[in-house]
Order: C-alpha cells, then sequence, then structure tokens
C-alpha cells in the first residue's frame, strides 16, 4: 500500500506489550509516532529504540504518543521494554498486517547477492484527525531518527 502525506491513515489495532489492543480509534485527538522496526534486541533497532526513550519528555511534551510494532511477539517486547527501560508500547504484528498496511514490508536490502525480504525501518508521524503529516518511507539512520522526528513535531502545525 502506498502511504501518502495528508491522506487518512490506514486503521489498525494490535496488541501491545502487556496483551492489551491498542487501536488508532483509541488515540484520537493524538499525535501518534508510528514507528516500524525489524526485530527486538538488534543493534540498530535497540539504538532507534533508545533515542526514543531518551528524547522522551520532549516527544511527551509535543502531546504525542510514541508505539514501535514490528513482528515481535507481545513477550519479546515485554521483556525488551523491561531491558532497556522504555517509557512506550511496543506494537505486536505476527503477520505483518498492519506492517504491509503502511508499506513497511518489502526488500530490505541484498544479503551476499540475495533479496532480503522484511520490515523497512520506517516512520509515519498522524496527526490528531487520522490524517498522515509525514512519512520517513526508509530510515538509514536510526540512532539519529527520532530527532528528526522530534523536530516535526516540535513545529507549529
Amino acid at each position: 500500500m502506498t502511504i501518502t502525506e495528508g491522506q487518512p491513515a490506514p486503521l489498525f489495532s494490535l496488541s501491545d506489550d502487556r496483551g492489551n489492543q491498542v487501536s488508532m480509534a483509541d488515540l484520537k485527538g493524538r499525535w501518534i509516532v508510528l514507528y516500524f522496526y525489524p526485530r527486538d534486541n538488534t543493534p540498530s533497532c535497540t539504538k532507534e529504540a533508545c533515542t526514543f526513550r531518551d528524547l522522551w519528555g520532549d516527544i511527551e511534551a509535543t502531546g504525542a504518543v510514541v508505539l514501535g510494532v514490528s513482528p515481535d511477539s507481545s513477550e519479546s517486547h515485554e521483556q525488551f521494554i523491561r531491558e532497556f527501560s522504555l517509557p512506550f508500547s511496543l506494537l505486536a504484528d505476527p503477520d505483518h498486517e498492519v506492517i504491509e498496511k503502511y508499506g513497511a514490508w518489502g526488500q530490505r536490502r541484498k544479503w551476499y547477492g540475495r533479496k532480503v525480504t522484511g520490515v523497512i525501518r520506517s516512520t509515519v508521524l498522524i496527526d490528531p484527525n487520522g490524517v498522515i503529516h509525514k512519512h520517513w518511507p526508509r530510515v538509514d539512520n536510526a540512532e539519529e531518527h527520532p530527532a528528526d522526528v522530534l523536530k516535526v513535531l516540535q513545529q507549529p502545525h
């Protein structure tokens, strides 16, 4: 699916790290940072999550909620959150249904000449009306990316 800024965001409902359902409808009226990442406890994914954590006070001050999405289980997410003291929820999408809706599933790279398919590190910023405000279709620097998201959140809207 193509994600287009200015268009309504695809609806989602996924289990969080505690097994609770989190849906876009529950977050109406808030900015949503929906970031997609390949796997818990891998170097780049950990750097990205920890940078969102480190910027959490500034992100929270904008009124935004951060939600990470990967194919990992709720149990894996719970351990990842506990290990790195993450202050936000991680959503489990083992069938990558929402990941695909948001265009975050596909060819990631070539590995020894072979194409690798999986989660494409990307982020969608959804405004309080459920409209896509900003889309980062491929995040190349996981550690620096959360600061880019924060800059957009801090701009006058």
